[in-house]
């Protein structure tokens, strides 16, 4: 018999290390990519693998999250089954807020009992990836196991700043380290060790007991640092490889098993900057496992010259849909949509959300502009960092500059 999936999205997390794009949204929320919500990606992947009921628990700063799930992840109501539905934190269960990803799905179960369904998917909304989740359903139905965890084969140098995932040959799970200093190997593959992805695949009513046990504990209710730490040894449970997640159109040159945790400001420029080259790492032209977000009615992007005859160009660069670059340059950048860039201005290895203004003669490196931003004429920002450190936020660990939408560059002045 088929298996009735209902997927239960995580898009509740603040998003601390990824400030001051979270000053005003939940970490789901941040533009990526020029169009797209971080959200976006998690659920594409569902929508992809033909699995259409979904909750989407959000929490903290969930307005523009919100709006975004109302604009663009609509189904029709003929068929009720077909669902992406908001779950705004309801506190059914006392007065407090979720206390971990444990939690939220507890407080949560009424909605996971009404649909009836056998597979209950716990996914995260905070990272850049592709994968079949219907591959990982029939892995999780041919272990016979409870519980599976996706898990990403990472160097095995660069594990130890993650939590591992023990496991056996099998792949049955034999323990969990957090950020070990000596990170066990995966056996057969002594250069690579496993860590967690933060996407759980449970059988229902092994779900509800687990959490009603763990409703008596004095853990912090989270599956990964407490949950599934605590069971692995009274039950198997076992780690599904996510680089043996075969999705169509994926081209040679991309990166087999991309996945991007965008929790940091360089963390999620770099996976921006991945999207813009020819070949890139993880391609937004894959016609067969598309990313969907919210349409809107907007004109195609154009270059122009300017009234001095210099002529607008974009080079390695990702232009959306209403921008305007008039006799400016765009090399190795974002642009999010209805962008307007003035003439002999430069915009090199940046990011430049929705409807921020570029003025004449500006030079801009190795920043983020947020929405609605305005740069005046003349300014500069990149290239003297005591100067930028006066005026912006910079990120010390990348010497990124974030302009906020809260605040526009006049205000600093």
């Amino acid at each position: 018999m088929k298996n009735r999936i209902l997927g239960m999205i995580m898009a509740g997390g603040k998003g601390e290390r990824l400030y001051p794009l979270t000053l005003e949204r939940a970490k789901p929320a941040v533009p990526f990519g020029g169009k797209y919500r971080i959200v976006d990606f998690v659920l594409s992947n569902f929508i992809n693998s033909g699995i259409y009921s979904l909750y989407v628990l959000t929490q903290f700063k969930s307005q523009s999250l919100l709006e975004h799930l109302q604009q663009g992840w609509r189904f029709s109501s003929l068929l009720r089954e077909h669902f992406i539905t908001p779950v705004p934190a309801q506190m059914r269960m006392g007065g407090e807020w979720y206390m971990g990803t444990a939690d939220a799905i507890r407080q949560n179960m009424n909605l996971i009992d009404n649909f009836k369904g056998d597979i209950i998917s716990v996914f995260g909304a905070d990272h850049i990836y592709r994968m079949d989740i219907m591959q990982m359903v029939d892995y999780h139905d041919s272990k016979k196991t409870n519980v599976t965890v996706a898990a990403l084969p990472v160097p095995l140098s660069e594990a130890s700043d993650f939590g591992v995932i023990n496991v056996d040959e099998d792949w049955k799970i034999i323990g969990f380290d957090e950020k070990p200093e000596d990170p066990q190997p995966i056996p057969g593959r002594p250069g690579e060790a496993l860590i967690s992805m933060g996407n759980y695949i449970f059988n229902k009513e092994f779900l509800r007991d687990t959490l009603m046990n763990d409703l008596e504990s004095q853990s912090k209710h989270d599956f990964g640092k407490h949950i599934l730490p605590s069971i692995y040894k009274k039950i198997p449970i076992y780690a599904y490889d996510f680089r043996t997640n075969k999705v169509p159109g994926v081209e040679r040159d991309e990166e087999v098993g991309y996945w991007r945790d965008v929790g940091t400001v360089k963390a999620y420029w770099e996976a921006n900057m991945d999207l813009r080259n020819i070949k890139p790492v993880y391609n937004l032209y894959n016609r067969h496992w598309p990313i969907k977000t919210a349409s809107y009615s907007t004109p195609p992007a154009k270059l122009v010259f300017d009234d001095k005859g210099k002529r607008g160009m974009a080079i390695n660069s990702i232009l959306s849909e209403g921008s305007i670059i008039q006799g400016g340059t765009i090399q190795d950048s974002v642009l999010g949509r209805n962008v307007s860039v003035k003439g002999n201005s430069a915009i090199i290895n940046s990011i430049l959300m929705d409807y921020v203004e570029i003025g004449e003669n500006c030079k801009i490196n190795m920043a983020i502009i947020d929405k609605g931003v305005s740069i005046p004429s003349g300014t500069s920002i990149g290239y003297d960092l005591d100067e930028d450190r006066k005026k912006y936020y910079v990120d010390e660990e990348s010497q990124i500059i974030v302009l906020s939408k809260k605040k526009a560059v006049e205000e600093w002045g």
